[in-house]
Parts: C-alpha cells; structure tokens; sequence
C-alpha cells in the first residue's frame, strides 16, 4: 500500500542501511534531498518524474524524512523527524514534491496503532483498534475502485445561499491514505511497541463485514454520548452497522437529538456514558500528550469576541460576512451534532455543512465537534459582542468512540465484545 506522507517543495530523507534507487541504479546513503523543479523532481543534478528507492532488508533498513508536519491545520500542529520501513516514492503534486512510503498492510498498521494509541492501552483496547484500523483501511482501498470507475461523484454542493461538503477519502488519488487525522495517524517506527505488535498478531486478517462486504469501520475520539451515523458526515449513503447508539451498556435509551430542544438540553447536560469519564490512567491510553494538552472534550466551551468571530469565518470561509449577528442550527444529526448552520451576517447569510466544514469555520484549526449551541451576549445596534459555543464530544462521533472503547475495556469488556457494540450487526471475519 502507499501512504502519503509529506508534501513540501523540498524534502530531505536520510537512509540507514542498504536502499536502491530504482529510478537511477544508484545506492543512496546517508542524508539526501529532492527538489520540486518546474513539474520535475531534481535529484542529485538531475530530473525525474518520480523516484522510487526500496530497501533491501525490510525488516531492519528504514529512511527518516525530516520536518514531517503532524496535526495538519489542528492546534497542535508541529513538525517532527520520522523514521519508515519500506519504500520510498517522490511525485510531483500540486506544485510540490509528495513523499510516499511503501509498506506491507500489517506494518502500517503496526505503526497506526502506536501513533493513534498509548504504549499504555490495555491488550482488548489494541485488539479492537487492530480490526477496526485493518477494516477502515481495506474497505477504503475497495472504495478508490469505485471512485475511478464513477464519474457522477460530488463532495460539494454549492449555490448562493448554501454550501454543503465533506472531506473523506476521495481527497486522495495518487496514494492510498495520507498519514494524517484526515485518515490515519501513522507517524513510522518510532513510536512502535511490543504491545501493539501482539495485538496486531493476535488479529491478523481479521476484519469487521457486513453482509459479506468489510466495514467502512470510522472511528474518533469522543461520541460525546450518542453516535453519529455516516451520512450525516459524509457521502449520503447509509451504513446499517454505523447506525445511532447510546454509549451506554443500555445503549438504546435516548431521546431524539435531531430535535433542536432535545439536543440543547442533552449538550448542556452531563449525562453518563462511557466516554464520560475524567480518570487519567484511562484517557492516557487514548491521548497522546498533545492530545491531552486540554481534558475538556465530553463537554466543552469556546468563547469569541464579535471581532474574533467575525474576523475567523471571513478567514476561514473566504467570504466576508460582515458582523455576525446570529449562527442558527438547520438541521441535527443523530448525535445532536450540526450537519447544516446558517450563519447570519450584516453583509451576508448563509448556510454551511456538513460537520466538519461547520468545524473548520468556527474554529482556527478545528472545533472539537459540531454538537453545541450558541448563546450570544447583547451589544449595540442588534450586533452582539460576543458568542459562546457549548459542546459536546471530540470528532465526528461515527462508529467507534476510543474514548469509550478504553473505559469498555477497563470494565473487563473482552474486544470482540467493544466492536460489536460500537458496530451493530457486523461480524468478525478472518480473511487472511
């Protein structure tokens, strides 16, 4: 599989031990760098369309790329070296160089477990993010193929009062998935743990399906709850095993949080759930530690000036709105969580979706969900001075809640156990 890692006009990678750069015949060592060139790569004074260099002992050759961004566009976005197994490809995309790492299903997702979860996380918890991670990751690959063989496909829609878009894996057709929260955390070996190693041995090949078909398993941080299901995030297709649960042992005792009412009341509260919990050991299991530079993700709070407001959207959104005078919820998902927002400005109104473009706007990297209401202070003139968002839950809530999956997991729950509550009617299947 090819994942996409860094894109940058300049990339600098250093081997350690024996690669082959198959473009040229050579054998690159030590610490070299490529160029983006008029559409070309230039490469040790000469140009390529593309660059590909395999190691010649998969198990213990890797190459560090320098200045890998992590937390693309979220508050903690920061750059750091990167070490990877397998091969290395250079491309040319969108006026830069693109480094893609070439690496074996159960490699990736060796990595893909470390860098989404602790060193900490307990056997079960590892387990069901083994499948899951495994699941999500085939089921896309299935996904391209039907994507290159449609040309009807959309993810915006736009007129002059509305626009609605989602961002999913059609972003990406050079590679399979980039290394990023846009799909998957995969930060190479460094963060690799013996830990994780058996639990990705333990469930090798093994995926969820339904209906014969493997699960399109999404998973994020905090449902909040209640869960998400998929077509209010995403394409409009409806998914039976990505369907609305309580993240409860009870899970279907809940009001209606498409009711604007039901939801207000539900996000301002605190109601029990598994993901409702603030014990530390647990949640190490789940946040690395930039995620856990804030606890308050259950529920939470973000105030804006007028100026700030203002100032954001018209950054953000690239229209300029003028004051904000209101932001009104449309329409709510299963998880009480925004799929369309009009935003009331004195220049402009409009109404936005889905989740995470109402997401994108509102906030400098990303809010931590779209499950909030908004209370407005008074001002002069109809324009008010401020806005606070309450929230509840971090991500999109669709499928499985790590954070739930961790306490499902400290209360003795067994993994296949985990999955199936998070993934109604799916099955567990060997495949390989």
């Amino acid at each position: 599989m090819n994942v996409g890692i860094l894109f940058e006009k300049i990339i600098n990678f250093e081997f350690q031990g024996k690669y082959r750069c198959v473009s040229n015949g050579s054998i690159p060592t030590g610490l070299h760098t490529a160029f983006f060139d008029e559409g070309k790569i230039r490469y040790e004074n000469e140009l390529f369309d593309e660059l590909v260099f395999e190691p010649s002992n998969d198990d213990t050759d890797y190459v560090e790329l320098k200045d890998v961004v992590i937390g693309i566009n979220f508050h903690w976005e920061r750059k750091e070296n990167q070490r990877f197994k397998g091969g290395l490809k250079l491309i040319v995309e969108n006026e830069k160089l693109t480094a893609i790492n070439q690496i074996g299903v159960e490699s990736y997702l060796t990595s893909v477990i470390s860098s989404e979860m602790s060193a900490t996380s307990s056997s079960e918890l590892l387990k069901a993010h083994a499948v899951i991670s495994r699941s999500w990751l085939l089921a896309q690959i299935d996904k391209t193929k039907t994507l290159e063989a449609s040309t009807h496909y959309q993810s915006t829609f736009k007129t002059d009062d509305e626009l609605i878009r989602w961002y999913d894996r059609e972003d990406h057709t050079l590679f399979d998935v980039c290394a990023d929260d846009h799909c998957q955390r995969y930060q190479g070996i460094i963060r690799q743990n013996d830990a994780v190693s058996l639990a990705i041995e333990a469930t090798r090949g093994t995926v969820l399906e339904y209906n014969g078909k493997i699960c399109d398993a999404r998973f994020s941080k905090s449902c909040g709850g209640v869960t998400e299901t998929f077509e209010n995030c995403w394409e409009p297709v409806a998914h039976n095993y990505l369907t609305v649960l309580r993240d409860t042992p009870e899970e279907n005792d809940f009001e209606d949080l498409t009711n604007e009412t039901t939801a207000e009341k539900w996000i301002r509260t605190d109601p029990p759930a598994f993901c409702n919990t603030h014990d530390k050991e647990i949640l190490s299991q789940v946040l690395n530690d930039y995620d856990q530079e804030t606890m308050d993700f259950y529920r939470w709070h973000v105030t804006y000036t007028q100026q700030e407001l203002s100032a954001l959207i018209a950054k953000r959104s690239g229209i300029d709105f003028g004051n904000i005078i209101d932001l009104i919820p449309v329409e709510r998902g299963t998880s009480g969580r925004l799929i369309r927002l009009k935003i009331v400005g004195t220049k402009r109104t409009m109404t936005i979706g889905k989740e995470l473009e109402i997401r994108k706007t509102l906030s400098t990297s990303h809010l931590y969900s779209s499950a909030f209401v908004v209370d407005k202070s008074a001002g002069t003139g109809g324009i008010p001075e401020s806005f606070t968002l309450t929230g509840a839950g971090w991500g999109h809530g669709v499928g499985l809640c790590q954070i739930g999956a961790a306490v499902m997991s400290a209360n003795g729950y067994a993994y296949d156990r985990i999955l199936l509550h998070y993934f109604k009617g799916a099955e567990l299947i060997k495949r390989y």
